[in-house]
Parts: structure tokens; C-alpha cells; sequence
């Protein structure tokens, strides 16, 4: 079904494309001809999703075009929440990919759509219309959800210019994505889009059916990358190409666990990955603070349109929290069981200026959550899965975590009581500075979370304490700085004993 909005005529530059070697089933990006004025410059965005996708069996398969992306671009793996707050599925997925929110936001679950709030957040094709109707939107999916308006959804709602939504549930993914891979095509070479949503959904069934270690699932990314090179071809052929800026990225919505489905809380099933390249991002980067919400917030910056109030942040605009700067330290497990032995996940080491206070701290314990932790993810998670570890969301790269639960699992006298400790921060005195960070906390009766102020190297004094569960929340303090001081420390003290956890992360203040 090819549902079209009709809109007037927009202006298009006709220039001369220059020589541009198109080798078949293969991609050739640049950044635009060197002599074009820089104000000639029209800044475009494509994005491609690939349900189901694996991001190590892609790097297994015969892939070219998405390596080649790697390879002149950037790569960030990343995992998803799990359930209560939504189900590792693709209507929660792509919802996320498309309002650069989560799920405790848009408000999708399941596949059901059911509570959806896409009117507060809609999808940023739509958002971008909103913002500037002169934008030319375009969407193409094969899933009925995303795409057309007699689903349950849609995600990608009917503002957005140009939509074309193909049956993929009843005629097969594997039958419909060439169809839409020909049909983007046309439109990329051919129209004016400024930003483009592009959806395959054929690996996602091969996961169901073969498992991600198949030849089948193989098979189905090395077509899937064809149908890429496809479209990509499309965009390096379209007759102003050199008056362009495209960035392109590329992600999925969930992952598939090693005998194929998703939906629940393995980390197979929670993996993530956001793959892209343009002007501004380093060939063959890495990146570890990279979240599938900052798909969205990329596509919007990169047509002009404000991200205020996404959760998620364009690539450009990295992570500069103190906590990253211990990933060099992280070791594999000590005691935990079950965390695969490869994976490097914890340090006792803390950023420089912060230290740990654990004089209070009881003896023994599981090693890892001895006081307060710097950790990933990836590894936390594993430690204890379906515990609501996974809904720290807003967490990014290395954060701190004092787990209580985690740390009693093993022989230990005393109590959990650790006190993180920030640097000294330099404040002029009379004045109200705002202190900022990301908190996942879970409560029980029994433990205590206390943030503490201590101004100008005087005694802490507690301005605030977490009663009730805080999970994956941005929070803000104004503080009010005495006159005559200098400089503030803040404490986080957490106490339990086989309680629950306190995740912190991105500390500022401002």
C-alpha cells in the first residue's frame, strides 16, 4: 500500500553530478563535490533499520556494504531495557529508534501498541514536518506497524510526506523487503528527501526460524546488506548528490538469543547497535556511549530540527562523563558466576577526583560489590537478570552502582554502607548552582540512599533521600551556596543489607 500526501512543489538544484565509480552490490559515499559553495550545501538524512539483527553475526557475514560503513564510520553496540518497562520486541524497538525516547515515554510495551502516547512523542520524521513543513519526509517498511495507517500503530504517523507500507506479516519479509528496497530506491534517486526512513525485515525471520547461528540468518544479512547497497546506491546516483551532506545510519531494534527469538531479558536479545557514517564521525570509530534512542536525535539535528526534551543525544554530542574515563580499568568477574568470563565490566578504581569512602563498609561479600562499583551494563545485568537492572536505561557507558542484593550473595559479616565521594568543585560564594545526574534507584524497607553537600570542607549535611523507587530518572538540585565558600563536595551513601541496588551516572554541576 503506497499512501502519498500531496505537497507543493519544492525547489531542487539541478547540477551536474561528478564521476562516481557505482560498483554492483557495493557503496561509495563522499562528503559532497570540493568546489561547491559551502551554502549550497543541503544537510539530508537517511536511516536504515534491520529488524532482528545481531551486530557479531553481522560481522560474520558477507556483508560489504554494512563493513564498509564500519569501516568509514562508526560502530556502537548497546542493549536494551527488558520487562516491566517494555518487552524486548520490535513494536517498543522501533518506537524507541523513531521518537529518540523510551519506553517509559512513548509508552509502548509490546506489540500491541497499546498506551502509545506518539501525539506528546511522535516520530522524528513527523516531528521534523512539524518543525519545518519545507522538509520532504519519507518512510518504507514492509512491518504494518511502522509504516501504514490501518495497523496499530503506526510509529510513523500520516504526516509524514510519502509513506509505503507493504504487507510483510502476510506475504513474508523475505518476499517484500526487494520490494521495498526498489521502491526506496526510486524515491532517494529520483525525489527530494531531506529525511528517510528505510525498514528490511527479513534477518528478524530468519532468527525465528534458524537461530542467529544459521547459515539461514547468514544468508538473510548478506541480502538484507544487497538491498542496502541498493538503496545507498540510490542516494550516491541522485543528481544533486554533490550539493549533499548525507549522514546515514543504520540500526536495529532487538537482538535474538542464541536459539533464535526475543522478547525477554538475555542479553543476546537486549543487544543493540547503531552503525553510522557522514561528515563529523571518525572512520572506523568505536563508541560505548552510544544509546538507540540517539538515532533519533541525530536525524532531527542533522535536518535542523531542535532534540529539546528527547532523551536522546545527535553523535556529535558525546558523553563527557567522569565514569567513562575508568573503561581502561574494567576487569572480568571475580566471583560472580554468572557473567561470561570475557567480558570486563567492574573496577574498584574510581575517576580521578572521586573516590569510594567504605570505612562503614561490612567485610566480605561478593568482590565486584564491594562498596560502590563502576560498571557496565553488559556486565552488571548478567549478574542478576529480571531484578529491573536492565531499566537503567539513561545510564550510559560506565556508571556507579553500590548493590547491596548482589553483594550479600556471598559469606560477609557487618552491612552495605558506602559513600561515593565527588571531587571538590570550585563555586563562587552567595550563588545557586544545580546539581545534575541520572539515578536508577530500587527500594526496599531496610536501605538507605542519602545524597550529601559539603560546603567549603565543612561536615555533610544530607538535601535530599530516596524513599521509594527512582528507576532510570534524570534528577536535578538547585543548591544554594553560602557566602564565603569556595568550593562543594557531594556524597552518595548508600546502606543495606540484601536490599536492592542505586545506580548514578553523568554527575554535573552547574
Amino acid at each position: 500500500m503506497l499512501i502519498v500526501r500531496n505537497r507543493r512543489s519544492r525547489r531542487t538544484a539541478a547540477v551536474a553530478l561528478t564521476a562516481t565509480a557505482l560498483l554492483a552490490g557495493t557503496i561509495q559515499l563522499s562528503t559532497g563535490a570540493a568546489t561547491a559553495a559551502p551554502d549550497a550545501i543541503k544537510d539530508k538524512v537517511l536511516v536504515i533499520g534491520l529488524d532482528g539483527a545481531n551486530l557479531d553475526r553481522i560481522k560474520a557475514a558477507n556483508a560489504p556494504n554494512l563493513k564498509r560503513l564500519m569501516s568509514e564510520g562508526l560502530t556502537a553496540s548497546s542493549t536494551l531495557y527488558s520487562s516491566p518497562m517494555a518487552a524486548t520486541s520490535s513494536g517498543p524497538g522501533w518506537s524507541t529508534i523513531a521518537t529518540g525516547v523510551w519506553p517509559d515515554k512513548h509508552g509502548v510495551k509490546d506489540n500491541s501498541f497499546a498506551g502509545k502516547q506518539f501525539g506528546t512523542y511522535p516520530d522524528f520524521l513527523t516531528r521534523a514536518e512539524k518543525a519545518n513543513p519545507s522538509l520532504n519526509t519519507y518512510a518504507a517498511a514492509d512491518w504494518e506497524p511502522i509504516a501504514s495507517s490501518d495497523a496499530g500503530g503506526p510509529i510513523f504517523s500520516p504526516a509524514v510526506d510519502k509513506r509505503l507500507g507493504l504487507k510483510g506479516d502476510a506475504n513474508g519479509y523475505g518476499v517484500e523487503d526487494p520490494k521495498i528496497a526498489a521502491g526506496a530506491a526510486d524515491e532517494l534517486r529520483n525525489g527530494n528527501p531531506d529525511a528517510a526512513f528505510v525498514y528490511f525485515g527479513e534477518i528478524d525471520i530468519a532468527g525465528h526460524n534458524s537461530g542467529p547461528g544459521s547459515q539461514a540468518y547468514l544468508d538473510a544479512v548478506a541480502r538484507s546488506d544487497r538491498h542496502i547497497g541498493t538503496v545507498l546506491n540510490a542516494v550516491t546516483s541522485r543528481a544533486t548528490y554533490a550539493q549533499e551532506n548525507w549522514k546515514i545510519l543504520v540500526t536495529t531494534d532487538h537482538g535474538h538469543k542464541d536459539g533464535g527469538g526475543h522478547g525477554g531479558s538475555d542479553i543476546k536479545e537486549r543487544g543493540t547497535f547503531v552503525i553510522a557514517k557522514g561528515a563529523g564521525i571518525q572512520a572506523g570509530s568505536v563508541r560505548h556511549d552510544v544509546r538507540l534512542v540517539d538515532v533519533a536525535a541525530t536525524a532531527l539535528k542533522q535536518v535542523g530540527v531542535s532534540t529539546a526534551g528527547l532523551d536522546g543525544v545527535p553523535l556529535d554530542s558525546p558523553d563527557n562523563d567522569a565514569f567513562d574515563t575508568v573503561r581502561g580499568s574494567l576487569a572480568a568477574r571475580t566471583d560472580e558466576t554468572g557473567i561470561p568470563a570475557g567480558v570486563k565490566g567492574y573496577t574498584h578504581t574510581a575517576p580521578s577526583g572521586w573516590s569510594v569512602d567504605n570505612s562503614a563498609m561490612g567485610t566480605g561479600g561478593v568482590t565486584e560489590w564491594r562498596g560502590w562499583s563502576f560498571t557496565t551494563d553488559e556486565f552488571w545485568t548478567q549478574a542478576q537478570r529480571d531484578q529491573w537492572r536492565e531499566l537503567n536505561v539513561r545510564g550510559r557507558d560506565v556508571f556507579a552502582v553500590a548493590d547491596s542484593d548482589e553483594w550479600d550473595d556471598k559469606t560477609n559479616s557487618g552491612k552495605f554502607d558506602s559513600t561515593l565521594v565527588s571531587p571538590k568543585w570550585q563555586v563562587q560564594g552567595g550563588t545557586t548552582r544545580t546539581l545534575r545526574f541520572q539515578t536508577h534507584y530500587r527500594h526496599e524497607a531496610g536501605q538507605t540512599a542519602q545524597i550529601l553537600v559539603s560546603y567549603g570542607g565543612g561536615a555533610p549535611q544530607p538535601v535530599k533521600s530516596f524513599t521509594a523507587d527512582a528507576t532510570a530518572q534524570a534528577q536535578s538540585l538547585r543548591l544554594q551556596v553560602p557566602s564565603g565558600v569556595s568550593d562543594v563536595q557531594i556524597r552518595f551513601r548508600y546502606t543495606g543489607t540484601n536490599n536492592w541496588f542505586w545506580a548514578v551516572d553523568d554527575v554535573t554541576l552547574s
